[in-house]
């Protein structure tokens, strides 16, 4: 490819000079090609693997030098001859001549310059390349990467490294490189080359950790393999931008219907990683909508009117949001949605922002302040149409409370109805709850209400005291985000329920059966009024996602929701719960829920060590997690207790459902410890939180279903829901939510490939009695049918991923490839596949097999038609556009079902002659080779002669039917003239013994899946 002039000051170290004229020299790399160069050609290799060149350096490049000057400029690389060749043609065809015309030397050196920037320009122009997309030694990097590991087009690599690959107990310096779907690494020492080719979907587990020998080491494990990477100049970049690609193919692995958010990806940068992680990390942060993309952020400080100083922190900006969080991590952090900034008062010194509500922030000491403040003034332009959103929604939300006010509107019982010591008690409760109240009110006084408020170490100290009962709803649709989407989204809940109106599916079906055990014991469920609003919520949101659709769980959470919000609004809170802060719990195997189960083990482990291996061996850690994090506690705790922890876990996100899961273990060690099997300890833990008492709830006892499991022995004293909350805070608060992230993506990894092997067992399981093949060997071909799949995905194939592979489907049938995919199994397994002839042959088996006619083949069908021993091979092909191609298998021994040889067609002379055809083809490359030929040619003479035979008697029974007056029935139009049935191909076959030992002849099965496990790998 052309390059921008660079200047050269030693034109012949280390190259070989092929062709030169007056202006032009054409060089190769020492060590490059045939010979290698000797001694001198292998440290040449072993140089460029080692230093950068490697990377920088093609084997080809053509310099330009002025006659009388000494230096030298690069113009042109290659990795090839053929490409440099052209490029050094197109030199002495089209500037040669021109430059003779030049006196000058500068200007000689001016217009090659001019000429190669105009050429490089205009390839740019015509392949839609920008011209900041990728620097040249990153092209070259990418071009060596795909010749070295035979990868197309359609692999795009992300960046590169140097680094050492430990093969056994030696290090080979070399180069790492990270592509969209593969992790590989190549070395070249001393004329021995190490090359590595991982799947990022292979990938098992991915980690950094450090040894006393090696202080900084990757490990990449596989179910087969463990590689150790390590000298990294940069190992946390190298270590995040992994954990980044491996996490994309997970993601592909777990939510392949979900195409527009996990669709296939074909092109990525590091750049678009980097601003992806920082998207996510923003969005995380602040709790902002999944569509939402940071802008840019910059350090600042923000002047706090509550206690007047400037704090120092940073200020992110994006799309609709401009947000800010202190260095200090709990002191204060703000967001300000552009919709409610007044884009009157946005004023560039300091940074003043004023809101419709009269609140001013002013930010100071930024950088680049006129830059950002032309940013957020153009964020604000774009945001004109929607400033008065959230108004009109709150009005047309008012009108109508009396109808979709939430569920919770309880009657309660009056003061003269109760004897005197309950109304005592009760007025006692009621005025903590108005202290509340209150607490809350001087706290929007001084910090400000709604989506702008500051929200400090003061708005935790609250929520940890408890959040009153008629503010609940309010501040979690606020702690939770889900007033965002609720303010961008008019008229979407509303949309939703009307058009799911009277459709039934299988969520509407599990709902329906759901509804009535969603909190029985309270009141706003044992009336049609609250169950219908349930209703309407649970099957909105099964619309809205039908990749989650429903699952259990979730109508016990949302029927909390409704209980504290309208019914909108529990919608959102439902959406932001499933969304974005329980990603992946609520769908069918409940795949988020086992993560965090990992990481409470791991949590567990470190923070409670001596009761880990105890759980461990009762079992107990993956039973109590899944219900207490699935239903955020609300299923194994008293109702008012449960309520305290939603609030929390609203406000501080999983990180407050970790916390408690430890402090009820630690409270309970000993009895845990004392315990015998998991029944004693699950009766342990349940008594125990049952025992969770809410004594400042005002709402009226409601009886616990799970109290029920455990009533039998003698009841734990009361336990405080606050002093537990705190106590958890106090113990194992130091947890942070970054932590809790890459403990997930560990987990996660794990989880899917879990997930995936299960699913592998099952497929096996299921048609092992069906096959001759072993368990070992049906597993292996699982996995090349699998790569198969995954390949195509990758680079393209002729039907839609998202097709081939559906989650929800019965096992066998998740994974289904096409006839491209098809082909190239068949190239790699099949023993006739050889010569020409292979891919007509692999089309018509697939047709053959694809017996629903929907272009897809699932693993069984694959299988059935791999693990024929075939005695012949019936190939006919129609000469009509429709799929009318027949090979057919025979064994042996019977089998159930099995279409019955006369039933099958008769072959024509056209049909005939493709099939001899195909036969010769399929000989062509085998060691008895002329001998198969002359067994051809013998049985095609004698089927010949058969057709004839055959033809006269055709003839003649015709004329006899229509002198008799009968219709003619028998043949075709196709085969009246001439024609053979199967019977007749087999006998003639049999008659020749190289054909029967060619179609006898065992194949080694272990050895072709070897074979074809290298090769898929090394693509």
């Amino acid at each position: 490819m052309w390059v921008s002039p660079e200047d050269v000051l030693l034109a012949g170290a280390l190259w070989i000079t092929e062709r030169a004229n007056p202006y032009f020299i054409l060089q190769k790399r020492k060590g490059h090609g045939d010979g290698g160069g000797g001694l001198a050609g292998l440290l040449v290799g072993t140089l460029d693997v080692v230093l950068d060149s490697s990377a920088r350096m093609a084997p080809y490049r053509i310099l330009y030098q002025t006659p009388d000057s000494l230096v030298y400029w690069i113009i042109a690389h290659g990795t090839s001859r053929k490409e440099i060749t052209e490029h050094w043609e197109w030199l002495e065809h089209n500037l040669l001549q021109t430059l003779s015309i030049f006196e000058n030397e500068n200007d000689i050196t001016t217009f090659v310059k001019g000429k190669v920037q105009g050429i490089i320009a205009e390839f740019n122009k015509n392949h839609d390349v920008k011209e900041d997309d990728d620097t040249d030694k990153f092209k070259e990097a990418s071009a060596k990467f795909r010749k070295l590991f035979g990868m197309p087009e359609e692999e795009k690599l992300v960046n590169y490294y140097s680094c050492s690959y430990w093969k056994g107990k030696v290090p080979r310096q070399g180069w790492l490189y990270l592509s969209i779907n593969h992790l590989c690494f190549y070395s070249y020492l001393l004329g021995k080359e190490a090359k590595l080719v991982v799947r990022w979907a292979d990938i098992t587990q991915l980690e950094k950790s450090a040894t006393l020998l090696l202080p900084d080491v990757i490990k990449v494990s596989t179910r087969s393999n463990e590689h150790l990477f390590s000298v990294f100049l940069n190992i946390n970049e190298t270590f995040k931008l992994a954990e980044q690609l491996a996490n994309i193919a997970m993601r592909q692995l777990l939510d392949n219907k979900d195409n527009e958010k996990v669709c296939y990806v074909t092109s990525v940068s590091f750049r678009d990683l980097d601003a992806r992680a920082k998207s996510e990390r923003y969005r995380a942060l602040f709790r902002l909508p999944k569509d939402e993309k940071l802008d840019g952020h910059t350090d600042c400080t923000l002047w706090t009117p509550f206690n007047k100083m400037h704090i120092l922190g940073q200020m992110f900006v994006s799309t609709n949001y401009i947000c800010f969080t202190s260095k200090e991590e709990t002191l204060c952090s703000l967001i300000i949605p552009l919709r409610e900034a007044d884009s009157s008062n946005v004023l560039p010194s300091p940074l003043s922002i004023s809101t419709k509500n009269r609140m001013t922030f002013l930010f100071a000491n930024l950088k680049d302040r006129d830059f950002l403040v032309q940013r957020i003034s153009d964020f604000l332009q774009q945001t004109t149409s929607k400033i008065y959103l959230e108004r009109e929604l709150n009005s047309s939300l008012n009108s109508s409370d009396d109808e979709v006010r939430s569920v919770s509107s309880v009657k309660c019982v009056s003061s003269e109805e109760l004897p005197p010591p309950t109304f005592i008690i009760l007025s006692c409760l009621r005025a903590k709850e108005f202290l509340k109240e209150q607490a809350w009110k001087n706290h929007f006084t001084e910090y400000g209400q709604g989506v702008c408020m500051y929200r400090t170490e003061k708005t935790k100290e609250l929520v940890l005291k408890g959040i009153p009962e008629n503010m609940r709803g309010e501040l979690w649709l606020l702690f939770s985000g889900a007033i965002n989407e609720m303010a961008t989204h008019p008229g979407y809940y509303e949309d939703l329920v009307e058009k799911s109106m009277g459709k039934y599916n299988l969520a509407t079906e599990e709902i329906e059966r759901d509804l009535h055990r969603s909190l029985p014991e309270h009141p706003a469920f044992q009336n049609e009024m609250g169950i219908a609003a349930l209703r309407r919520v649970l099957t909105a949101y099964a619309f809205r996602n039908p990749n989650i659709g429903y699952c259990q769980a979730m109508n016990i959470v949302t029927s909390v929701l409704l209980l504290y919000a309208k019914e909108e609004e529990a919608f959102w809170l439902l959406v932001a719960l499933c969304e974005r802060m329980l990603p992946d719990y609520y769908n069918t195997r409940v795949v988020g829920a086992l993560v965090d189960q990992g990481v409470f083990e791991e949590l567990a482990r470190e923070y409670v060590p001596q009761l880990y291996d105890c759980m461990q061996d009762l079992g107990v850690i993956s039973t109590i997690s899944l219900s207490w994090f699935l239903t955020l506690f609300l299923s194994v705790m008293p109702f008012e207790s449960a309520v305290v922890v939603v609030d929390c876990f609203f406000y501080d996100g999983i990180k407050v459902i970790f916390q408690l899961a430890l402090s009820v273990l630690h409270a309970n060690i000993h009895q845990l410890l004392s315990c015998k099997d998991d029944g004693e300890a699950m009766t342990v833990l349940g008594r125990y939180l049952d025992s969770v008492t809410n004594k400042d709830s005002t709402l009226p006892p409601i009886p616990h279903l799970h109290s029920l499991l455990t009533d039998n022995g003698e009841p734990h004293p009361e336990v405080d829901i606050f002093k537990l909350v705190r106590s958890s805070y106090e113990k194992f608060g130091s947890i942070r939510a970054d932590v809790i992230e890459q403990m997930r993506f560990k987990q996660r990894l794990r989880v899917i490939q879990t997930i995936e092997d299960t699913t592998k067992r099952n497929v096996v399981r299921t048609i092992v009695s069906e096959t001759a093949f072993s368990i070992d060997e049906l597993e292996e071909l699982f996995v090349l049918f699998k790569a198969e799949h995954l390949t195509s995905c990758y680079w393209g194939g002729s039907s839609n991923p998202t097709e081939r592979h559906d989650p929800s489907l019965p096992y066998l049938e998740q994974y289904r490839i096409d006839v491209e995919q098809f082909k190239g199994l068949f190239n790699l397994l099949f023993p006739w596949a050889n010569g020409a002839h292979s891919d007509p042959l692999a089309v018509r088996f697939f047709h053959l097999l694809d017996q629903n006619g929907d272009a897809l083949i699932n693993f069984r069908e694959f299988i059935n038609g791999f693990g024929e021993d075939g005695v012949c091979v019936l190939v006919r092909k129609l000469n009509t556009p429709d799929y009318g191609h027949y090979l057919k298998l025979w064994n042996q021994e019977p089998k159930p079902k099995r279409e019955n040889t006369k039933d099958l067609p008769k072959l024509n002379q056209s049909q005939f002659i493709e099939l001899c055809k195909t036969l010769y083809s399929m000989f062509s490359e085998d060691v008895a080779e002329q001998e198969l030929y002359h067994g051809t040619a013998t049985v095609t003479s004698l089927l010949l002669e058969m057709g004839e035979v055959g033809k006269l008697f055709s003839s003649s029974g015709r004329k006899e039917f229509s002198q008799e007056g009968r219709p003619e029935t028998g043949i075709t139009s196709i085969d009246k003239d001439w024609a053979i049935t199967f019977e007749q191909f087999l006998a003639s076959v049999l008659t020749e013994q190289a054909l029967v030992q060619y179609f006898e002849k065992p194949v080694e099965v272990a050895a072709r899946i070897t074979n074809a496990k290298n090769q898929i790998t090394s693509r």
